[in-house]
């Protein structure tokens, strides 16, 4: 088992090397990630620049590849090649931050795993549901050891090509998580303002701020789950097809056939 560990907070990040020492114990495990963080970077593909992969270590003296390529790019370069030998899984993560809601079309973590699953390959992201502001003390040895049960259990019972799992884990000692659910994608509620400022040169730039985005904590979602205590596990496919509204579209053919 080869097991690719990636994420989008960069290649010095806590939680990708706790998430990495967990993965050793369930197989061969490669690093390969940002040399920075580009967090909320969505799904990028670098296709006009040539992308540059140095070697390095972790804080644990592990040897590891940093890119100055986005997380899905780390990803598309070990499954294109870079690393010689076959990669079985992509784990993203972890992410000191939850990914919840429509998050997953934001986040570099995510975007990693879905990177995989274009690729043929499994893939899973990880998130903590910590607090703002927490610092250096942040602890994801939890976090970690949640997400080394759940490989092993997707190793065991398989996963379908097409899926990728978003995990998020709730800030909590071990003794105090739950379990684990299986869950919907919520509904985040962003607050977002637009932040107009000047240069010295009186030239105007501006930021995207405001209050961090809550979520509506229903029953079944991820939102849910984390609000109980519960690891939230939510299965995301690439297909983006709505359904009903495809089936609403074809009435509307049928209609304009029957007037032609």
């Amino acid at each position: 088992m080869h097991i690719l560990v990636t994420n989008d907070d960069g290649i010095t990040a806590p939680g990708l090397l706790a998430l990495a020492q967990e993965m050793r114990k369930i197989g061969k495990v490669s690093v390969l990630a940002p040399d920075r963080n580009w967090s909320a970077s969505g799904h990028v593909k670098t296709m006009h620049r040539p992308l540059r992969v140095k070697r390095t270590v972790l804080a644990d003296g592990t040897p590891a590849f940093a890119s100055d390529g986005a997380p899905s790019d780390c990803v598309a370069l070990a499954l294109l090649g870079y690393l010689p030998e076959r990669i079985d899984l992509v784990v993203s993560g972890i992410n000191p931050y939850a990914n919840l809601g429509h998050d997953v079309t934001y986040s570099g973590t995510v975007t990693a795993a879905m990177e995989a699953v274009i690729g043929g390959v499994p893939g899973v992201a990880f998130s903590l549901d910590s607090p703002e502001n927490l610092g250096p003390e942040r602890d994801y040895g939890p976090a970690a050891r949640v997400a080394r049960k759940i490989i092993e259990r997707l190793l065991h019972n398989g996963l379908p090509n097409t899926t990728l799992l978003n995990v998020n884990v709730p800030y909590l000692p071990d003794e105090r998580i739950k379990g684990w659910m299986p869950t919907r994608l919520g509904l985040r509620v962003y607050r977002d303002a637009l932040d107009r400022r000047e240069d010295p040169r009186g030239r105007p730039y501006f930021w995207i701020g405001g209050d961090v985005p809550t979520g509506v904590p229903e029953a079944g979602t991820d939102f849910g789950a984390l609000a109980e205590g519960y690891v939230s596990i939510t299965p995301l496919k690439l297909d983006l097809t709505d359904y009903q509204a495809l089936e609403r579209l074809q009435v509307w053919q049928n209609h304009d056939e029957e007037n032609v």
